[in-house]
């Protein structure tokens, strides 16, 4: 079982400066290979406090020369907000300067606030997503890039330096939708979600959907997906469970402000109608409530219990790889660094042998 660390470089509610911030997120970052973990996974995300690494790929070629033998994964490539052809070089370089240890994760981009400063339409992310994956792929096997499509015209161009090798075996696509469950079954993607719903539900119906689409169009088994966790382990019980729902329910309240899950903004957005659908549903709830169960979900307890909540995860989905945030929704760092190593002693040698 693989299990990496994700970073999400937030700022929570600006009370660190952002040069605190980074310098912890780094600091994580160089932990995770002595700690045995087996990739990192830096973000993309951009112009706020509530995550902000706007190059993931120059995060992973700073942490390429400071490592050895980890994995370097983008999580994810917001592909609407970056030209492909540069995507595609940058992937092909983060290969060689990491002896061939890239991953790459890419998405589409949830985030009104985001597609606005780039000036895209969000309404165009679904096809703008389908014609830059297929040209970068493409160009990551073969060691040219072209495009005619509506969105990327761009004339034939080697990449250089040529691509070590393709990525096809190493791709992941975030899914957070139904529509996007099917983009990451189309291109022969491992499932990347992040937790936020009971396992049972996302057994029978997300996980479900991806492997009988994925079985179609590849006349293949799906590979394992992959799960992202908010991290909280602790020796003591009662203090996993505090921290956990005090820091991880306030990051999920900044989840549902970044992304304005409850704004009237997905009505009528082209390729968000399943956003604009959960908006009644999300009001009905609450967001109290809704945090309660989100935090359910998440990673946190002694040592013990995440063994014993994660082995359930199992049962229930087979096989699956596992990502964890240290930081993030205001928890202190002395607090998040305690945790991963915690985490890193006690948990990790037992569910990487599954």
């Amino acid at each position: 079982m693989d299990v990496g660390l994700l970073l999400i470089f937030q700022n929570w509610e600006g009370r660190r400066s952002d040069a605190d911030m980074m310098r912890f997120e780094m600091h994580l970052a160089e932990l995770a290979e002595p700690c045995g973990f087996a990739k990192v996974w830096p973000t993309e995300h951009h112009f706020t406090d509530y995550s902000a690494c706007p190059d993931n790929f120059e995060f992973l070629a700073w942490l390429a020369g400071r490592t050895e033998r980890i994995g370097l994964a983008t999580g994810a490539v917001i592909v609407p907000w970056n030209d492909p052809l540069r995507v595609a070089e940058k992937a092909a370089l983060l290969d060689h300067l990491s002896g061939g240890r890239a991953f790459l994760g890419l998405g589409r981009g949830l985030a009104r606030r985001e597609y606005e400063h780039f000036m895209i339409d969000m309404g165009e992310s679904r096809e703008r997503f389908d014609e830059a994956a297929a040209m970068i792929l493409d160009a990551l096997d073969n060691g040219f890039i072209e495009g005619d499509g509506p969105y990327y015209r761009q004339v034939r161009t080697e990449i250089r330096p040529r691509p070590l090798s393709g990525f096809r075996d190493r791709l992941y696509c975030v899914g957070m939708s139904p529509e996007s469950v099917l983009q990451a079954a189309e291109l022969g993607a491992r499932l990347m979600v992040f937790s936020q719903q009971p396992w049972e539900s996302f057994a029978e119906s997300t996980l479900a959907e991806y492997r009988d689409a994925y079985r179609d169009r590849h006349r293949a088994e799906a590979p394992a997906p992959l799960t992202g966790d908010l991290l909280l382990c602790h020796r003591d019980g009662d203090r996993a469970r505090d921290l956990a729902r005090e820091h991880m329910a306030a990051y999920f309240v900044s989840v549902v402000r970044h992304y304005e899950l409850l704004s009237e903004h997905f009505q009528g957005a082209k390729g968000y109608e399943y956003y604009a659908s959960t908006q009644h549903m999300l009001r009905e709830i609450g967001v109290a409530d809704l945090a309660e169960r989100y935090v359910d979900v998440q990673t946190w307890g002694t040592p013990d219990d995440i063994v014993d909540k994660l082995a359930k995860r199992r049962e229930l989905l087979g096989d699956f790889e596992l990502n964890v945030i240290p930081a993030y929704g205001g928890l202190d760092p002395v607090e998040a660094e305690a945790s991963v190593g915690l985490f890193a002693d006690a948990v990790l040698p037992e569910i990487s042998t599954w």
